[in-house]
């Protein structure tokens, strides 16, 4: 799946979620809003920054059952803050014209299938994903950071 299908799927789920803040947006300005939230300058989902924020917020369990096969594991929209940023978080919520709170909302309902169909089996993306860390050492890095 590209970053547009991506993109699009998560547009689709944040417009279908149960928050009448988002109920009415048009699926083009949530890809473009998404965009600016999980994309990189390549076109590519930013991974590196979700998993980089892992480490410094005890997230691991979470967004690793996003990555792996298996449940994703929900988050909360606080938890979303503190794994994106708040201004991530008011940028994605300006762009929509929509609260902080809304939009830390739809993102926790999106973002795990995101991740998760980014990364089928935990396989598609790990090379990239390893080279967005610094390589093998700088996961192993980072997987010393959880221990």
């Amino acid at each position: 799946m590209d970053m547009m299908d991506l993109l699009k799927m998560g547009a689709g789920m944040i417009q279908s979620n149960s928050d009448s803040a988002t109920n009415g947006l048009d699926v083009g300005d949530i890809v473009g809003a998404l965009s600016g939230v999980l994309g990189q300058s390549n076109g590519g989902l930013d991974l590196s920054t979700i998993i980089s924020a892992v480490s410094q917020n005890g997230l691991g369990g979470i967004v690793s059952s996003w990555i792996g096969s298996g449940e994703n594991l929900p988050i909360s929209p606080s938890s979303i803050i503190d794994l994106l940023g708040n201004d991530k978080i008011a940028e994605f919520a300006s762009k929509l014209g929509i609260s902080t709170d809304s939009a830390a909302g739809a993102l926790a309902g999106a973002l795990p299938d995101i991740v998760d169909k980014a990364t089928p089996d935990g396989d598609n993306m790990l090379g990239g994903l390893l080279d967005q860390v610094g390589g093998v050492s700088g996961a192993i890095g980072m997987l010393n950071k959880f221990f």
